[in-house]
């Protein structure tokens, strides 16, 4: 599908110059998370043979963990539906999850012994820079993630 169109899934799809993203709303459905992350890999897909962006595997595999993650703990933890964004700016992809619990996330202390509760951490490790913001119904939880590279995080410098 060339960028600039919508599927019926797709809120919005825009291209203007350097910034390319699309909008989505997640039911929870079953099979959400899973449409979610191909989501995340057709949009990625689309950057590189569409737009000629230079896009790894690392990127397409962390991406899809990353938007697993946000995803699956907004559903967990929110009512009513999920909002997911998917933004290239130059040498990254920025995943924006938004959801109507105005709660703010935090990672757990490190506990080999827990089992789940291990979505933000993950996240965090993974992301080159992750920004969680409370809005006026709900939060929105920005993670950047390198187009190319290595793998790791590093400074996380305002989206804007």
């Amino acid at each position: 599908m060339p960028m600039g169109t919508r599927s019926e899934d797709e809120d919005c799809t825009e291209h203007d110059g350097g910034l390319t993203h699309v909008g989505f709303a997640l039911a929870g459905d079953e099979g959400c998370i899973a449409r979610a992350r191909r989501y995340a890999a057709d949009f990625l897909a689309r950057l590189r043979d569409e737009c000629g962006r230079d896009v790894s595997p690392y990127a397409v595999g962390t991406t899809q963990l990353v938007v697993s993650e946000l995803v699956t703990n907004a559903l967990k933890y929110a009512p009513g539906p999920v909002v997911m964004e998917l933004r290239s700016t130059g040498a990254r992809v920025e995943v924006v999850v938004g959801d109507s619990n105005p709660t703010l996330p935090s990672a757990q202390p490190t506990d080999p012994g827990r089992v789940g509760r291990h979505g933000l951490e993950i996240v965090r490790a993974v992301a080159q820079g992750l920004d969680i913001q409370r809005l006026r119904v709900g939060k929105r939880i920005t993670a950047l993630i390198a187009l190319t590279g290595t793998p790791g995080p590093s400074p996380m410098e305002h989206p804007c």
